[in-house]
């Protein structure tokens, strides 16, 4: 089960059916969606994904999945799940590029690690980042994130692989 958590300015839950609207909008912001996954994916691809979240993810409970509220707002996602990728958990986090720049990324993060260090008693999370990514580098390399890897990508980019011990 996903659990609601809290920090200073953000609230984390599961999101409900009324939110899929939000979520269409945030995945269908380029400037967001180009560093998640396989990068955009087509409205009706984005819908399936909301609706695979209650279908599969909260149904099976197979590893939390929530909505990041500030003030009442969806301003976010995250994720933290196992993945065959990096052998382990990884965290993922997206923000609304009207939350970026007040260290909502960063609060976010460390409460999707702590999750992951304390709720799942994980010793290691990691964190898969495009290479051209440098904000979301910069904020993992502040927070202790170590390289371990690169992966190059099908499409000629790289995803770099980092890893923080707790």
């Amino acid at each position: 089960m996903t659990p609601t958590l809290h920090t200073e300015r953000l609230l984390l839950e599961p999101y409900v059916p009324e939110d899929e609207e939000d979520f269409v909008a945030l995945f269908q912001d380029t400037r967001v969606s180009r560093w998640m996954g396989d990068g955009p994916s087509s409205e009706a691809e984005d819908r399936a994904l909301f609706g695979r979240v209650f279908a599969r993810v909260y149904a099976q409970d197979l590893f939390a999945v929530w909505a990041v509220r500030r003030d009442g707002r969806l301003v976010g996602h995250a994720e933290i799940k196992r993945t065959d990728t990096v052998d382990g958990h990884e965290i993922i986090y997206a923000l609304a590029p009207t939350a970026w720049g007040s260290g909502l990324g960063s609060e976010l993060a460390r409460a999707v690690v702590a999750h992951g260090f304390g709720t799942l008693g994980l010793d290691e999370v990691h964190a898969t980042v495009a290479a051209a990514n440098e904000a979301s580098l910069t904020l993992l390399d502040r927070m202790g994130f170590a390289y371990v890897r690169d992966i190059d990508e099908d499409d000629g980019s790289t995803t770099r692989v980092l890893t923080l011990r707790r």
